[in-house]
This record gives C-alpha cells, structure tokens and sequence, in this order.
C-alpha cells in the first residue's frame, strides 16, 4: 500500500524514518556539507569582520510573560534553546533501534555501551595527563563526547560502501557519551542547582509519561509540557538541552497495527462518501496517529534539527580569531594538544580496544555486529566532536582558553576524517572475501521474519538450494504490488535467488483481495499457483469471481473443482496463517520484503534490491565458512 513512483519502481516510504537508520543516515550525509559551511562560514566572519562576530552572538534577547522572564543571548537560544530539539531527534533514534533495529536484542547494546563509556573515559585521561596541575584541567568534559550528526555526515561522505551496521555501531556508542556528556554538563558544569525548578521539571517530566500511558496521541497535548520542562530545567541551572534527550528516549517506535490501519481507511471512506471538513479532520488525524510517536515527531523534527539547528550551531560557535600570535599560542597549550590527542588517539583506542576485549572474555558471545574495521572506522570518526564539545568549552573557559579548546576540537575533527577516510581506502583494497568480512563481520544477524519459510507449506519460485531467500507479503489487488511485480521478474534472473510469496490481503481497501488470494491457493492445489499468481497481478483491475473463472479455464484448470477449493480450508486457512504470520514479522502493508529472514526496509526499485541480495549473499557466505 505504499506509494511508487511512476518512474523507477521506488517507493515514497524512502522518505520514512524507519530501522536500521537508512534515511536518517542518509539526511546527515546531506546535513554535513550544510554544517561544514556554516563552520567556515563562522570562521571567515570572525576573522574579517572587526569583532562583530562576537558582538553579533552576544546580543541579548528576552521573552517576558507577565513576572516571569527568560533572558539570554542569540548564543545561548541556539546553544541551550534550539539544541534541545537536536538531542530531541538523537534520543528518538536510539529509542527507534531499542525498539525496531537490532539493539532490540539487549545484548547486543553491550559492546557498543561499553565501548561509548570507555570512549569517554580514556579521552578524558588523556587530556588530565597533558592539562594535569594547569588551569586547563576544568576543561577536561570538551574532550569526550563524539559529534553524531556530524560523524554520521562524514561517515557517509568518506565510506559510502561502509555498510549501515558500522553506521549503527556508531550511533550507539554517540548516543551513549552523548548522554553520559550532558549527564556531566548537568552535575559537573553547573555552578548552581535550584532543586525547586528541577523538581518542577521532574513532575512535568513524569506527566508526560502518564499521558503517554493514558495513550493521549496528540502532540499537540505534550508540547506545553515541553515547553515547560524546558523553562523549569533553565530555571534549575541546569542546561535544558538534556530534558531533549529524555523525551526523546520515551518516545516508543512500532510499526502501523492493522487494525488502526484499518480504522483510519475506514474514516477515509467514510469522508469519500460525504466530503465535510469534519470528516477531513478525523481522516487526517487517524492516518497521523496510526504512526508510532517516534516516526511522528522524526518526520517534524529531522529535517529542522540537520539543515537548520545543527549549521546554525556552527555558525554561533565555531568562528575564532586566529593570527599568528594565536596560532604560536595555541600549538603549544596543552589545552589545545589535549584536546587532540583525547579525540584522535583517545577514541579509536578505546572503542578497538573495549570491543576486542570483551569479544575475548566472552569468547566470542557477545561481540560486534560489524567486522573490526568497521570497529576500527567507527572508533576513528568517533574522534570528531563538536555540539556536546563546544557546549562544554562554553561553560568551562572563556577567552583565549575557549579559542584555544575550539581549535583543538576543529583539528581533531579534520584528523579523524582523515584517518577514517585512510582505513577505508586500505580495507577496500583487500581481496573481497577478506574485505566482506572486514567489514560485515561474522556475527549472527536477526531474524524478522516469523515463521522461517517451509518448503512444505510456502508457495516458492527458484531453485531450494539458493543461499537467499526473498519473501514478500503481497495483495493481488495492491497496485503497487503490481509495480513491484516486473522488479522482482528482474530480480528473479539471479539464479541463485528463491521467492516466495505469502498473501496479506487488505481487504478493508482492495475488496476483491480476499477472493483472489483463495483463487491462487485453489490453483496451486491443482498444481498451478504461480501461473495463476501472475495472471492476477497482470489484471489487478479484473478480479470479480467471473474474472477468476475465466483465468483457472485460461489455465486449464478442473473449474467445478477449482470453484469449490476457493471456499474450502486448505485454501482459506493457508490465507489465514499467512496473515498471522505478517502480524508477528511486523507487517501491516503491501507490498513487504524480507531477505534471508531480514525485514527490507526502503525503496524496492532494482538497484536497491540486488544490492540487498548482494549483501546477503556475502553475509551467507561468511555464515557458511564459519559453520
């Protein structure tokens, strides 16, 4: 049920947020390059505008509301104000992997957890051992925490065949310091704490998950209590960019059940019958709210929070005034070295190193779900940090020390771009079996699909041996199961490739769904499933029973015997079981793929589909020589 495009055969749900990261990934790759502009931009400005870079930022601006007031400089909106919905969408992303990704096994959020915590930690020593007994060492929180959106960007920029699961690693180990970052920043870097305010906060905080309880949908509902949670947080001294992260980690992700599907194309019929404006409103609401709270507030805030928030921090932060007396200065402060050597020696080491080791321990049990250089690649572009970073330098320095941390984190971010970039380059040269698993690993991955095909019982088309399996959840009457239809034909020319079918009928849209699908199974008990399966999907807009009369006698079929299978079990109670099935694997649309077990998340055009193939046919390769 999901739009195609006339052109390619790719589907709109390319646009959907959904797991592992593919689009999100794929929108910070567009953001860096908007970001790395604003940072020269900044850094231009500050350097030929006489000082009005500073004098720009450091404008006060204040909202009144009767006795109460917020006043604050266009800096500290961006950096305290408009960041909060940045940790918002980063919060949202790692609830969407806990959720639907592969961290929705917990055991598999250790490695990377520890990875992120140690991460920080081993920077942070690095940085006390050159800033130790100086004045520096307050500064010691600028040189820990990786810059997501901004790795991600480049990540993706530099190793455009890096494969999403390094990508993933990546953002689990982000996520982590990026957490235990303001965790610091609200403990260590704040001079006083109001317990009034924050207790406030902490109430609102706890409503907001009470609505969330009583199922309230509306986010209309839960913005003032943002709102507030925000002021109140302020109001304590503690930064309110962490009451972002917090919400967005409480927002739950799934997929559309059927059956609010269901509702809300039945409110659409409904408004097709009688066009008001008030059954306008009840379609749109229900079609919004059959989305997960997590997709809703990803496709508000996401394209805001990389093209906009993010550069904008940029612009308000990394513009520094360098000459050459600055430069003689700032080589040579162990503030600026510390911060370098943390990131760009500081990270990589310790996220190799915890990985390896805990792969040793465990022998092998918990380990990652990537190969090590991918490990490696995610530790290296773990050493560019910037939101977290520059934030911390703000409220730990001042002058020329704050100059002096920014550039350090500057130059450290264009180091591991380069090391990332270097350690790519000489694993793609390896012979490709060594590559793949280089890249891919040899973990297990996770089976989405339930149940596993039976060759007993599935209708399937290729040869039983195939190392991949494709599997879609189709309605005869979808028309863009019939778009996909000559796609998968291309598809199927791999002959080392199986298909297979299994039936979703949405009837509460395609009324003649239902019948078609028992006319398949009527014909596959006479032996002709698949011939029948594709004169259906070649005449979507000819399935009464009078039609499907005419195509078992087109095929030759025993017709008295083929009209009274379509209503008996062996057909109906197969259509069933099929259905149940695509209620435990997740689906609630047509049309579905699954690969090698794998839910196939994206477009489904030619392209994106065999390179799919292609990557597991590599994992089942890998697979296989381990076993």
């Amino acid at each position: 049920m999901y739009a195609v495009s006339d052109m390619n055969g790719s589907t709109a749900w390319t646009r959907r947020v959904t797991t592992p990261v593919r689009d999100f990934l794929r929108t910070e790759a567009g953001s860096a390059g908007v970001l790395v502009a604003a940072i020269v931009v900044a850094m231009i400005w500050a350097n030929v505008a006489d000082g009005s870079y500073e004098k720009f930022w450091h404008t006060d601006l204040s909202i009144h509301l009767g006795d109460m007031s917020v006043e604050l400089t266009l800096r500290e909106w961006v950096n305290s104000g408009l960041m909060t919905l940045f940790f918002l969408v980063v919060g949202l992303e790692a609830r969407r992997e806990f959720d639907l990704g592969d961290l929705r096994d917990r055991r598999r959020f250790i490695l990377p957890a520890a990875a992120g915590v140690v991460g920080m930690i081993l920077p942070v020593s690095i940085f006390l051992a050159v800033n130790h007994g100086g004045p520096g060492a307050v500064g010691w929180g600028v040189a820990m925490s990786t810059d997501t959106a901004l790795a991600l960007g480049l990540l993706a920029l530099i190793g455009k065949r890096v494969p999403d699961q390094a990508r993933l690693f990546l953002v689990t180990v982000s996520v982590v310091d990026d957490l235990v970052a303001l965790l610091v920043i609200a403990v260590a870097y704040t001079d006083e704490i109001s317990p009034i305010p924050l207790m406030i906060a902490v109430v609102l905080f706890a409503a907001t998950l009470v609505l969330k309880r009583l199922k309230v949908r509306s986010g209309y509902a839960y913005v003032p209590f943002g709102l507030a949670i925000w002021g109140a947080m302020l109001a304590s001294g503690i930064d309110p960019v962490v009451a972002g992260l917090a919400l967005g980690l409480t927002a739950a992700a799934y997929t559309p059940a059927r059956d609010e599907l269901e509702r809300a194309s039945d409110v659409y019929r409904s408004f097709r019958e009688q066009p008001t404006p008030e059954l306008a409103r009840f379609a749109r609401v229900s079609m919004v709210q059959a989305l997960s709270p997590n997709d809703r507030l990803q496709r508000t805030y996401q394209g805001w929070s990389s093209y906009l928030i993010v550069p904008l921090f940029g612009l308000a932060n990394a513009g520094i005034a360098i000459d050459a007396h600055f430069l003689r200065e700032a080589i040579t402060s162990p503030v600026t070295i510390g911060v370098f050597l943390a990131y760009v020696l500081g990270k990589p080491i310790a996220v190799t190193g915890v990985s390896a080791l805990i792969a040793v321990v465990t022998r092998g049990r918990i380990r990652p779900g990537v190969g090590w250089a991918s490990v490696l690649g995610s530790g290296t572009i773990a050493g560019i940090g910037f939101t977290v970073s520059f934030l911390i330098a703000a409220l730990a320095f001042e002058g020329p020390m704050l100059a002096e941390a920014k550039l350090g984190v500057l130059a450290a971010a264009v180091a591991a771009a380069v090391l990332t970039w270097t350690e790519f380059r000489i694993t793609f040269m390896l012979p490709k079996p060594r590559r793949a698993v280089a890249l891919l690993g040899d973990a297990d991955q996770l089976t989405d699909l339930i149940p596993d095909v039976d060759e007993e019982r599935d209708h399937i088309r290729g040869p039983a041996d195939a190392s991949v399996t494709l599997v879609e959840y189709g309605d005869f009457q979808c028309p863009y199961c019939g778009r996909a239809e000559p796609i998968v034909r291309e598809v199927l020319t791999d002959d080392d490739l199986r298909f297979v079918w299994r039936n979703l009928p949405l009837t509460d849209v395609h009324p003649h769904a239902q019948l078609a699908a028992q006319a398949a199974e009527a014909a596959g008990l006479q032996g002709k499933f698949w011939d029948m399966h594709d004169l259906l999907l070649e005449n979507q807009e000819k399935l009464r029973v009078m039609d499907l009369l005419g195509y078992a006698r087109q095929l030759e079929l025993d017709e008295e015997r083929f009209h009274a299978d379509m209503t008996q079990p062996a057909c109906t109670d197969r259509i069933v079981a099929d259905v149940e099935s695509a209620d435990l694997s997740g689906v609630s649309g047509t049309p579905t793929f699954f690969i090698n077990g794998q839910r196939h998340y994206g477009a489904y055009d030619v392209h994106t589909l065999k390179e799919a193939i292609r990557l597991a046919r590599i994992r089942a390769k890998i697979a296989a020589r381990r076993h």
